[in-house]
């Protein structure tokens, strides 16, 4: 019964994505574009050479979002959809039972993947875009 959790997780992350990504797509201005084709650059060649690189660091920013929207997903839909196990589950039986201990271990583990996740982005897009103002610190 994966595929209804995947479905919740596919939806917070959707939207999050697609707005940066178009955000970042029209990053570029005009007078950039205009020299693309002045020098008979394709649509192709435009959209790697010039929109991609200059879209890369809000791709990133709702990767960022998205990374910790997943989790929560995945746990909210566990919450609501398993039977059976996942720390959703595991959080949902323990409050039942009023294993308050439990509860806040599982919320840390997932505070902690969460910001794992975040950071191993963070650190790919410092990696990825060097070049781009926003990494120079």
């Amino acid at each position: 019964d994966w595929q209804s959790k995947a479905a919740v997780v596919v939806v917070m992350v959707f939207f999050p994505m697609l707005v940066n990504t178009a955000q970042g797509l029209k990053a570029t201005d005009s007078m950039q574009r205009d020299l693309m084709r002045t020098y008979a650059g394709s649509y192709w060649q435009t959209l790697f050479k010039l929109r991609l690189p200059a879209a890369m660091p809000a791709i990133f920013n709702g990767l960022k979002i998205a990374t910790t929207l997943a989790l929560i997903g995945a746990i909210v839909a566990e919450f609501f959809g398993s039977p059976t196990r996942g720390m959703g589950f595991r959080i949902s039986v323990e409050v039942g039972r009023l294993g308050l201990d439990m509860v806040w271990a599982e919320i840390f583990v997932a505070a902690l993947a969460g910001s794992a996740f975040y950071g191993a982005v963070a650190m790919l897009e410092k990696w990825i875009t060097f070049w781009h103002p926003s990494q120079r610190r």
